[in-house]
């Protein structure tokens, strides 16, 4: 097969679909991650081939209107969440030259996350399959009502008489417990963390029979706006708790910080896989990633969530019952403390995390899931096509 997997240009999208593509490439399949420009980088440090496509689009500035908007704030076209004008606007950058790249190089399939419609546009308007993949419970399961709408001038545009958003699959990498219900045939995956490249830190203090707390804030609350990095107010917040406290910040972030207690750990790059076998609870501001990698590793977690789909991650992981939440514009430090204080004393958490754990444990590996996606060609028998030349960055 040749495999295009595709988001719009944020980092945590890319990395939810890391494992999955180099399943596929371990199998002996061509694979190629498109993107906007502005990705590229990131995905070189995958170790993936990467295709620009299209132009980049200040997706920033439009998340920090949606936390802070504007007075003339309006609702696209057709109702729904604001942030459907943003997805459009990176359909729309990207369409045209993934259709164009998908046909020349001849792809036989692609896998976008949820929110890069260009991927489900550009594989109707090719004729070829398209999957979903997930990178945390399926923000897109409560507003597909409105989808037909917002991509109905897109699809005009491209001569379609419309599009499917949900694919004729989707990938979820989402324990049983956590999962919803979605629009296409479900293939649950193993969710095994990729977190950007790093190395393994440097040795922790030695543990001395204290719970270890594990505060990071991921990459993009503080990539928005300062004010919503609020890593540094819950480690004082938490300091006089009996627990030791690690904060893990991108060096970026460390500025960020500002005063610590004398004995918070900092630690500065290191991928949370790496980090979280020598914690044993996670307070974050509710990212997909984040939460998932927690589970991998059975850990209850405290999220303070902001951004709309961080509220709905944190949300489902309250209801499952492997962790709490406290809403980031109630989060005075008494409220940290209370809140963090509750998680540790009720082992119930803990207990719910370890069987999310155990089911994401038990969930088909990233190289299993190949298989499902090889017999979703039409003509699966059929002789692989002969690429025309395509430029790809290595």
């Amino acid at each position: 097969m040749r495999i295009i997997f595709t988001t719009w240009a944020w980092p945590s999208h890319l990395y939810a679909m890391v494992p999955l593509a180099w399943a596929c490439r371990a199998a002996g399949h061509d694979v190629l991650v498109a993107s906007q420009p502005e990705l590229t980088g990131a995905i070189l440090r995958t170790g993936l081939p990467a295709a620009p496509v299209g132009r980049d689009v200040d997706a920033v500035a439009t998340f920090h209107d949606i936390v802070f908007p504007p007075p003339s704030a309006q609702r696209p076209a057709g109702g729904g969440p604001r942030v459907f004008g943003l997805l459009t606007e990176l359909a729309e950058a990207m369409a045209d030259d993934l259709i164009e790249l998908a046909g020349r190089w001849r792809a036989n399939l692609i896998v976008f996350e949820p929110t890069a419609f260009a991927g489900p546009l550009a594989a109707a308007a090719l004729g070829i399959p398209a999957v979903r993949h997930l990178f945390g419970t399926d923000l897109m399961s409560v507003v597909g009502r409105f989808l037909p709408d917002v991509l109905a001038p897109l699809c005009a545009k491209l001569g379609l008489d419309g599009v499917d958003p949900f694919g004729v699959a989707t990938v979820d990498p989402c324990p049983g417990g956590l999962q919803v219900p979605v629009g296409s045939r479900r293939l649950p995956m193993r969710y095994l963390p990729h977190n950007g490249p790093g190395s393994l830190p440097a040795a922790l203090p030695a543990p001395s029979g204290r719970p270890r707390v594990c505060v990071t804030w991921g990459t993009t609350p503080s990539r928005v706006d300062p004010e919503l990095f609020l890593a540094g107010e819950v480690a004082r917040a938490i300091g006089d708790l009996d627990v030791e406290v690690v904060v893990a910040v991108t060096p970026e972030q460390r500025p960020l910080l500002g005063e610590l207690p004398p004995d918070a750990y900092v630690t500065e790059g290191t991928p949370l896989d790496l980090l979280l076998p020598a914690c044993d609870f996670v307070v974050a501001h509710g990212g997909a990633g984040t939460l998932l990698t927690g589970l991998a590793h059975g850990l209850p977690q405290l999220h303070l969530p902001r951004l709309p789909d961080h509220q709905r991650h944190a949300g489902r992981l309250a209801e499952a019952g492997a962790g709490l939440v406290l809403p980031a514009p109630d989060a005075e430090p008494g409220a940290i403390r209370d809140r963090l204080a509750e998680l540790l004393a009720k082992p119930d958490h803990a207990a719910a995390a370890r069987r999310l754990q155990a089911e994401m444990s038990g969930q088909p590996s990233p190289a299993q899931v190949v298989n499902s996606l090889e017999s979703l060609l039409v003509e699966p028998g059929a002789s692989r096509p002969q690429p025309s030349a395509v430029t790809v960055e290595q």
